[in-house]
């Protein structure tokens, strides 16, 4: 099938509702669509599931969702199966979206060896969670992205790790050559949920909405043929964990910048640059104290250290750089979270090489 005439008849699938095309996949059993509750509305203007839901969105959505390809989850669909899918399914989708019933099925554990040993636990979403995921962070990205801090470069439009390396260099050439660097430990598996909500309820007032985003972190993740409840973090795996892990530390920017400090912070590592080791250890006391105090929403341990240079930072972003130009997103997350064994080497205090105060 021609990509023209796929996009025609998904388009058709993602037809809105309340045009000539009502969809039909509702109309079971002998209950008239008359007598079925209306679509719940948000109390305010606001409509993000119907913005979430338009057309548009949802093929965009579902090219990126083809483009990454990826595995199947519990259910066992492939990427390649769920065009076929939605051009049955999708009214019916759509309207449990639009009511606020959506209920996603639990990721399914994957378990990825890692270049230094052990392994990292991915949740992999069901190919159609991971469609509607998407479509919900365009949305929310669009509304978000201009709100966070200009020091986060991680896993937002027309951001990059290159960038971030750039700015570091600026501000070891102007003489902030010690460095405080965090790495939230396994953050994205130990992400409060409580207080996540409480930062995304702030941004956001369509209920329906909230109820998804916490249908998602709650549906627990299957192993062996077992479901584990999910009470904190955020699998690795789906389209919506970087929005929410920025969502998070969006926070601990606010604090920095408040602070007046020099900072880059791409997804959950950060470095902050300061002039003199006494400046660096005052630094990473407070700051860890700010985030052992849970202000940030995460309950993740740090493993904070002070180095002098840059090293550091080009040891964390290199891989990033070649997977954020191959265009994944997930290889890059992934890249950032290869970070558990630092602590030794954070001990350390090393020189930054000469080319990088040119």
């Amino acid at each position: 099938m021609s990509d023209k005439r796929q996009k025609n008849q998904l388009v058709l699938a993602f037809t809105e509702e309340g045009r000539s095309e009502a969809p039909k996949a509702s109309q079971e059993g002998t209950e008239s669509r008359t007598a079925k509750c209306a679509p719940e509305r948000p109390a305010s203007h606001e409509q993000l599931m119907e913005e979430v839901c338009e057309r548009e969105n949802c093929w965009q959505a579902y090219k990126r969702v083809e483009g990454n390809k990826g595995s199947p989850g519990i259910d066992g669909m492939k990427v390649g199966e769920l065009s076929g899918y939605l051009k049955q399914h999708w009214p019916s989708i759509r309207e449990q979206l639009l009511r606020g019933t959506y209920q996603p099925q639990p990721v399914r554990r994957v378990e990825i060896a890692k270049p230094d040993g052990g392994v990292r636990k991915l949740g992999i979403p069901t190919v159609l969670d991971r469609l509607i995921q998407q479509a919900v962070m365009q949305v929310l990205q669009r509304r978000w992205d201009p709100t966070f801090s200009e020091h986060s470069h991680g896993f937002r439009p027309k951001r990059s790790a290159h960038q971030a390396v750039a700015k570091a260099q600026q501000y070891i050439a102007a003489g902030h050559r010690w460095v405080v660097d965090l790495d939230l430990e396994k953050f994205f598996d130990r992400v409060n949920h409580d207080k996540l909500m409480a930062a995304i309820a702030r941004r956001v007032t369509d209920k329906r909405v909230l109820r998804l985003i916490g249908a998602f972190l709650k549906v627990g993740v299957m192993e062996n043929g077992l479901v584990s409840p999910a009470e904190e973090g955020t699998p690795q795996g789906g389209p919506l964990s970087p929005l929410l892990s920025n969502i998070v530390l969006d926070e601990l920017d606010r604090e920095l910048e408040r602070r007046k400090h020099h900072f880059v912070r791409y997804a959950d590592d950060c470095n902050i640059y300061v002039r003199s080791r006494g400046a660096g250890q005052r630094v990473m006391t407070n700051v860890t104290r700010f985030l052992t105090r849970d202000q940030s929403g995460t309950d993740a341990e740090g493993t904070y250290g002070l180095l002098k240079g840059l090293e550091e930072l080009l040891r964390l972003l290199s891989d990033s750089l070649a997977a954020e130009n191959s265009g994944s997103m997930d290889t890059a997350s992934s890249a950032f979270h290869d970070l558990e064994a630092m602590e030794t080497r954070h001990s350390a205090i090393r020189e930054a090489p000469a080319t990088w105060d040119r």
